[in-house]
């Protein structure tokens, strides 16, 4: 049976991107990015919105008040590339020009959870906020990561992670410092019908 790990990266605020910001805030240091590097193989999951960002990324379409990439965002989007990536849309065309994508337009939360239980191996989101609140929703997620950034977006954060989340009670799996200042937390998450009411969750 596959497991199911939402990933995020974050400001401190909850943002998932910033206007005018660079990729990692531009905060990224040599232990992360060696870290990011060391990762497990895994199938990536991703809405349309997500496909046609990185899409674009990866045929060379540079992020809005850039000029160019910085060697550490152009490494990320081509292991990207190479990697086995499943896009749930009813709005994108077959065949996908972004190598190794593969599109669905079945109900992505009865498609996961057929991946589940019939695959092995990592299944992994990225970004497509929609997709992993209703994963979550649906009880199919294993692992919820963080990694926060320190930078407050305030003025010019963009995409709020958590608006339209249930309540969930988070597990501590693990926790990390990266580089002095990049903070990880990874946590088992369960969906609450209704707040503890005072007994421990």
């Amino acid at each position: 049976m596959s497991e199911l790990l939402v990933d995020f990266i974050t400001s401190l605020d909850g943002h998932a991107s910033g206007e005018g910001w660079p990729g990692f805030w531009g905060l990224e240091g040599p232990e992360y990015l060696a870290w990011l590097g060391a990762q497990p193989e895994a199938t990536y999951l991703m809405g349309a919105n997500t496909y046609r960002l990185m899409s674009g990324f990866a045929a060379g379409e540079v992020p809005k008040g850039q000029d160019e990439f910085r060697p550490e965002e152009e490494a990320s989007v081509d292991e990207l590339t190479q990697a086995s990536k499943v896009v749930f849309s009813s709005s994108l065309e077959d065949p996908l020009p972004w190598a190794n994508s593969t599109l669905v337009r079945d109900d992505a939360v009865e498609a996961v959870r057929a991946m589940k239980s019939s695959g092995s191996g990592l299944l992994s989101t990225i970004g497509s906020l929609s997709l992993c609140r209703s994963l979550l929703r649906a009880g199919l997620v294993d692992r919820f990561r963080v990694v926060m950034f320190p930078v407050i977006t305030g003025a010019t954060g963009e995409e709020r992670i958590y608006d339209g989340y249930p309540d969930v009670a988070l597990e501590m799996i693990e926790h990390r410092t990266f580089d002095g200042r990049i903070q990880l937390v990874e946590y088992k998450p369960r969906v609450l019908e209704h707040p503890p009411l005072g007994v421990p969750v």
